[in-house]
């Protein structure tokens, strides 16, 4: 016989099935985004990988861990590989930085290689290729304590191996910042929960995660997302020394709008009056040489906000922050 838990305290409640990857065909879904980029390796069959220098070290560390051979690339102005020659037996892996890139353009980059695994962390929305794994990060884009996913062929195989994960331990601090805000104590959960990310081996969702995915509006997110990215775009375009609009197109829902202003003092300025957002990635910045593109965009970038929670108020605020900081 077996049991159900019936009655005592009501939970939090969600609507259910709303989840955007759907099925059990061709997808996976694990814990973390650098476990997803691991799994769909594990996919491809191959040893070794090539990685842009300009991505998170959280994924070479954890892919280390793990005994991958690991080969980087150069990526320009416009994040195209500039110097990548991966063998026959070599995996690639292409990032879609900060979702600013259109699904044809991902697609038409992996058509050059082998083994393509397309890193859409930064672009959740991004259809996946047909030819290629796809990886989704989904805490970049919704309030849960982790997730993500492996979409393409053969995704579901070696899913068996990997225990559940189970995040509702350190998932308080999604229920502090209602109350709290994002600074002091929830800060501080919230570090408790990245700790156990960095830690975690790979395991399959959680339960709470996939809850919350299967209760959330994603028409709602994409609508504000771009609408925030398009203003974001009208006030900031002409002094953005980045252009982020080369590959994008009406599929695009970005994760934050990339500005590039070469200020060293105005992320600090912005940290001051309550943007909390930080140059990405700022390691290579002892590990790269000035004149790479790698080290002006790690040194320089600041990813606005433009998430869903947030409208024109907020980019016009940024914006009379960012002109009294730096007098354009």
């Amino acid at each position: 016989m077996i049991f159900m838990e019936i009655g005592s305290f009501i939970e939090i409640q969600f609507p259910s099935g709303k989840e955007y990857y759907k099925g059990n065909n061709n997808i996976v879904r694990l814990n973390s985004g650098r476990a997803a980029i691991w799994h769909a390796l594990r996919v491809t069959g191959c040893g070794n990988i090539w990685l842009p220098y300009y991505q998170c070290d959280s994924v070479r560390e954890f892919l280390l861990r793990k005994d991958v051979k690991i080969k980087y690339y150069h990526i320009s102005d416009d994040f195209t590989p500039i110097d990548l020659f991966p063998a026959e037996d070599e995996a690639v892996l292409l990032v879609n930085y900060y979702g600013v890139m259109s699904s044809g353009r991902m697609t038409e980059l992996s058509r050059r290689y082998n083994h393509v695994i397309i890193d859409n962390s930064q672009a959740f929305f991004c259809k996946p290729a047909e030819t290629s794994l796809s990886v989704y990060s989904a805490r970049k884009f919704i309030g849960v304590p982790d997730g993500a996913y492996v979409l393409g062929k053969d995704a579901k195989q070696y899913a068996g191996e990997y225990e559940q994960c189970f995040s509702s331990d350190t998932a308080n601090f999604l229920l502090q910042r209602i109350e709290y805000g994002c600074e002091g104590k929830t800060y501080e959960s919230r570090m408790v929960n990245e700790h156990r990310i960095d830690s975690e081996d790979i395991k399959l969702m959680s339960k709470l995660t996939r809850t919350i995915l299967d209760g959330t509006d994603y028409e709602f997110i994409k609508r504000k997302r771009r609408e925030n990215f398009s203003f974001a775009q009208k006030i900031f375009g002409s002094i953005n020394k980045l252009d982020p609009m080369k590959y994008y197109a009406d599929d695009c829902v970005p994760m934050v709008y990339p500005l590039l202003i070469e200020d060293d003092g105005l992320l600090d300025n912005l940290l001051k009056n309550k943007h909390f957002q930080g140059h990405w990635w700022s390691y290579l910045l002892e590990e790269i040489p000035e004149d790479t593109i790698e080290y002006w965009i790690s040194r320089y970038v600041i990813p606005i906000t433009i998430d869903q929670r947030y409208g024109k108020t907020e980019l016009e605020y940024i914006k009379k922050v960012i002109i009294s900081s730096t007098g354009i």
